[in-house]
Formats: C-alpha cells, sequence, structure tokens
C-alpha cells in the first residue's frame, strides 16, 4: 500500500510536467511534411502516431483512476485488519510501563506506522485526484488547438480521417472508443424524424436521459464535435444517423454524423442547383442562411436554406435530387423548418412576395400540390397532428391558424386570431391545437372542428414553440418565464421567472419538460402538475436549437458544438 502511495505521488509529477504535443518524432514528421505534402504515407505515419499519442494519454488516466481504486481497497483492508487486531484488547491487564520499558517503545512504534501509513495515503489519494484534471486539461488542448492534423494546412482533406471524427475518438472513451466496438452497438429504435421529433410533436418516449452533465469534466458526455460553418437548426435523427445543416457565403451543407460517435460520416453542398442565387440574401445574424431544421423519412432526408435552395439525399449522403424555390423575401432570414408525412415534403413557404404551402414528393421534388396565400410573412413551422381519427396539416401565419387536409391541400378550417411576426410553430395533443405569439395571443383550437376552446395572453413566445401533454401547455418567452397553462381552462398554473431569453423550444421526453436558455442554461422541469424544477445548471455554451432525442441519449447543438448526453 505504502509503495502504491509513492507510485501515485510520483505520478502526479510526472504527468504535470508531461505535454502530449511535446513529441519530436511528431514534430520532425511535421516538417517534413511541408516539404512533401503530397505525400500520404507519411500523412497516414502522422494520423497514426498522433492518434497513439492521444491513446497513451487515455490509457494513462485510465490506470491512474484504477490505481486509485485499488489503493482505496488496501487502505479499507488494513483498517479492517487493525480493528480486528485490537478487537480485545481492552481486555487485556493493565500494566505498568517504564520509561525505558520495550513494550512503551514499540507501541510508539505503532503508532508512527499507523498514522504516517494513513498520512501518506491520504495525500497519495489527492495528487491521484490532482493527476486527473492535469491530464483532462491536455486532451482540452489537443481539441482546441485541433490537433497536429487539423492545424497542417498542407495536409490534404481526403488523405486524412476527418478532425471531427478524432475529437469525438478523443472525447468519447479513453479506450474501446473504435470504431469497430462503435459498430456492435444497436441501431437506436426511437425516430426523432424532424423539428421537435416525429410530426413535429414535441415529444418523444426516450427513457433513461440524465438530468445533469458537465461538459468541461465530461460527466456523462458520451462526445462532443464542432460543426463547422454556422447554423441554428436543431439536430434530427433516425437510426445512427444525426442530421443537420450548415452554411456560410462560401457554401451551404447537409451533414450527417454518427450517434454513437459523433463521427462525421458525410455532407453534401448544396451547390449547381438551377435558379440559385449567385449572391447570398440578407439575414440577421441570429438567423443566419441555415435556421431550418431537416426533415427524414429513414429513406430520404431533405433540407432547405435560406437561398430557397431544397436539398434531398438518400441515408448515405447521395444527392437524389435538389431545386430552387424562389430567394425568400424577408427581413429575417427564411426560417420555417420541412416536415415529412409518407411520400409528402411540406414546405411552408411564407414571404413578403408570393406565399404559398406545398407538398412536394420527396422521391424526386414533383409538386404534389400548393395552396397560395395572402397571409403575411411568419417563420413557424408546420405540424401533422390527429384531430377526430384523421390527420390534418397545421401552419400558423399572420392572422390565422389553418388546417389543411395533407393529401391534397384542401382547406379543414381557418381560425384568424394571431397579429405580428409569428415566430412560433403550434402544437397539439389530445384533438386540441395550441398556437401562440408574442403580443398576440395564446389560443387552443378544437382540432375537429375549428372552434376556439379558449384564449389567453399572460406569457406568449417570440421564437419557442409551445409544447403540450395532455394536462397542461408548456410556453417559454423571450424576456425570460418558463409558464403552464391548464390545456382545459387556459389559466397559469405555475410560472418560473428565469431572466434568460428562450429561442429553443420545450421538449416532453421521460416524464420531463427538456429546455435550453440562449445562454446555455439548461433546465429540466418535471411535466407533472406541480410543474417544478428538476435540476438547472449553466452548460458554458450558448444554446439556440431545440435537442433531439433517441435511446437513451439527447443530442445538442449549441453556438460551439454538437454533444451527446448519456448515463456514463
Amino acid at each position: 500500500m505504502l509503495a502504491l502511495s509513492a507510485m501515485l505521488i510520483v505520478n502526479y509529477f510526472q504527468v504535470s510536467a508531461a505535454s502530449p504535443l511535446e513529441n519530436e518524432v511528431l514534430e520532425t514528421l511535421k516538417e517534413l511534411n511541408e516539404s512533401n505534402s503530397d505525400n500520404a504515407q507519411l500523412q497516414e505515419q502522422i494520423r497514426q502516431l498522433d492518434l497513439l499519442t492521444r491513446k497513451a494519454y487515455f490509457i494513462q488516466e485510465s490506470h491512474l483512476k484504477w490505481g486509485m481504486y485499488i489503493l482505496g481497497s488496501m487502505a479499507l483492508v488494513v483498517i479492517v485488519c487493525l480493528r480486528m487486531y485490537y478487537k480485545t484488547s481492552k481486555n487485556l491487564p493493565s500494566k505498568d510501563l517504564d520509561i525505558v520499558d520495550e513494550w512503551l517503545g514499540k507501541s510508539s512504534s505503532r503508532n508512527y506506522i499507523t498514522w504516517g501509513g494513513i498520512g501518506l495515503v491520504a495525500v497519495a489519494l489527492g495528487f491521484g485526484l490532482l493527476s486527473t484534471p492535469a491530464l483532462k486539461n491536455k486532451v482540452e488542448e489537443l481539441v482546441e488547438e485541433g490537433g497536429l492534423i487539423a492545424n497542417n494546412d498542407s495536409i490534404q482533406e481526403d488523405a486524412l480521417v476527418p478532425d471531427t471524427a478524432l475529437l469525438a475518438e478523443a472525447e468519447t472513451d479513453s479506450i474501446a472508443s473504435t470504431e469497430e466496438a462503435a459498430d456492435s452497438l444497436p441501431i437506436p429504435k426511437l425516430t426523432y424524424n424532424a423539428f421537435r421529433g416525429n410530426n413535429s410533436s414535441a415529444t418523444s418516449a426516450v427513457r433513461g436521459i440524465p438530468t445533469s452533465w458537465d461538459l468541461a469534466s465530461g460527466k456523462n458526455i458520451a462526445w462532443k464535435v464542432s460543426v463547422p460553418r454556422q447554423g441554428y437548426n436543431s439536430p434530427v435523427i433516425n437510426g445512427r444517423n444525426i442530421f443537420l445543416t450548415a452554411a456560410d457565403a462560401q457554401a451551404r451543407e447537409l451533414f450527417c454524423y454518427d450517434v454513437h460517435t459523433g463521427k462525421l460520416n458525410w455532407s453534401v453542398k448544396a451547390d449547381k442547383i438551377p435558379g440559385s442565387p449567385s449572391a447570398m440574401p440578407k439575414v440577421t445574424p441570429d438567423t443566419g442562411l441555415a435556421a431550418s431544421t431537416v426533415a427524414t423519412n429513414g429513406k430520404q432526408v431533405c433540407a432547405i436554406f435560406a437561398t430557397g435552395d431544397i436539398l434531398c439525399t438518400d441515408m448515405e449522403g447521395k444527392r437524389l435530387w435538389a431545386k430552387n424555390l424562389g430567394v425568400p423575401d424577408n427581413h429575417y432570414g427564411y426560417g420555417s423548418s420541412l416536415l415529412i408525412n409518407g411520400n409528402a415534403l411540406y414546405v411552408q413557404y411564407i414571404n413578403n412576395g408570393k406565399s404559398q404551402i406545398m407538398a412536394l414528393n420527396v422521391t424526386n421534388g414533383n409538386q404534389m400540390w400548393s395552396k397560395s396565400t395572402k397571409d403575411k410573412i411568419s417563420w413557424s413551422s408546420p405540424i401533422i397532428a390527429n384531430v377526430g381519427g384523421k390527420s390534418a396539416l397545421i401552419v400558423t401565419t399572420n392572422p390565422a391558424v389553418t388546417a389543411y387536409n395533407p393529401a391534397n391541400g384542401t382547406e379543414l378550417w381557418r381560425v384568424d386570431c394571431l397579429t405580428g411576426e409569428v415566430g412560433a410553430s403550434p402544437t397539439a395533443n389530445g384533438g386540441t391545437i395550441y398556437a401562440a405569439s408574442e403580443y398576440s395571443k395564446c389560443v387552443a383550437i378544437d382540432g375537429a372542428t375549428g372552434e376556439v376552446k379558449w384564449e389567453a395572453s399572460d406569457y406568449l413566445p417570440e421564437c419557442s414553440s409551445p409544447a403540450a401533454s395532455k394536462n397542461l401547455l408548456y410556453v417559454a418567452t423571450s424576456y425570460g418565464v418558463v409558464c403552464a397553462y391548464n390545456t382545459e381552462t387556459g389559466a397559469v398554473v405555475k410560472e418560473h421567472d428565469v431572466s434568460s431569453p428562450f429561442y429553443s423550444s420545450p421538449v416532453i421526453a421521460d416524464g420531463k419538460v427538456w429546455l435550453f436558455s440562449n445562454d446555455g442554461k439548461a433546465y429540466i422541469f418535471s411535466s407533472g402538475n406541480d410543474f417544478g424544477i428538476v435540476n438547472s445548471f449553466q452548460t458554458g455554451e450558448k444554446t439556440f436549437a431545440t435537442p433531439a432525442f433517441t435511446d437513451g441519449m439527447m443530442i445538442v447543438r449549441s453556438d460551439k458544438s454538437l454533444y451527446c448526453v448519456k448515463k456514463m
């Protein structure tokens, strides 16, 4: 035990002094690569050595943890043995001790050894705990600097594994995060096929999501990767695939990541599309060129951008079709998300000019039906709701909430009840449609008849879309109040003033309501009638997108990264 304690103390000073970047062999290879940028074999050697360096540190961290466990176990055994040894000492006869008595001397020695050993073990465990953050800081340095490969601009991108895959592999697990191990993991059964989930319902049947995590320490974080380019759209999940988009003045792209590892599987650019503008439209910084969330049906995945370009691929990234609907005429940028139901792709294309609700054939992009509207501009997204045993396509604009037959576009009913710039999408539960807009009102509408059941104006959302359970309607505002309305009466059941604005939308999952504020604070509420706060904490990264859920996992997109929350 004492020997292991000494080893842990020495290990602390070794770890503190070491740096994974101080590798003479890697530096030499890097210099050679600068003058031999077309040497694929040399690039592969750099990649392999860089990866081995990372794994070596993770293995060292694993050994350190096991050493601390073993030392603790040893200390426990010693304590138990001492307790057993001295168990009957109180029954020994008393003895007058002389100052030079041998018994007294041995008693003092035993005390020195015992307390000295306890002190040494305590110091060793302390140094062991200090060593772990030191290792993690080294990994964070690698991540922040992008590794030797990422910073070497002369290495050809196609010749190496993408940097996002290397970072995901480095952050997932200390030893076992190989592609072979990931391939053996089951394909998630729960899908999350559009903005706020299937049919944009804002609910998920997921279970077992941890209510706390920490990006800095990696607690309950399965992986974390950076996303090239910028985008405010939310992640979508089908099988092992996570889909999202990002765009800037140079390119508009659809990305596919692995749900178990965060590895970038593929990306496809929305380019060479007839009618696509050569110059990017003017958009505000908080909307950008990729605000619309993609949609999938497990066979195709479709994306739309602020240029009016629609791109459709298969699940392996093969481009199937693409078309331009015309550059959207609005002052913030296009923000409505796509929705797929069966073989139809629904697009809410409401602009200052020509506005229409349309259904496109998802296999070839041909128009199935289109309905022109003179409603004013909105940034909300359509949903599919079950009303009276039938499906209805629900759309919110200024001034109406409208229900369409999703098969042919026939208008089922229309309620003029909204004003202003409508950004929040509708939601539904139990045959009732709920819609809300800031500076307007919150309304509950019978989905079968179009009759207004109640109206309220206590707390109203700007961008965040409400979510509904059987008893409560959850609303998050841009002025920092989260409230729950009674779904039968419209009365406010409870509100929480958290003083943080919300663009992300609440999602009901695992018996809780999950929500992120713009400044990156996670709020987890109970979905019961008490609507209490289960937990809230700062993630450290601004978050505007709505999270996605699948088997035991929550996928979050922040302004800096994409990461997976999972019980670890």
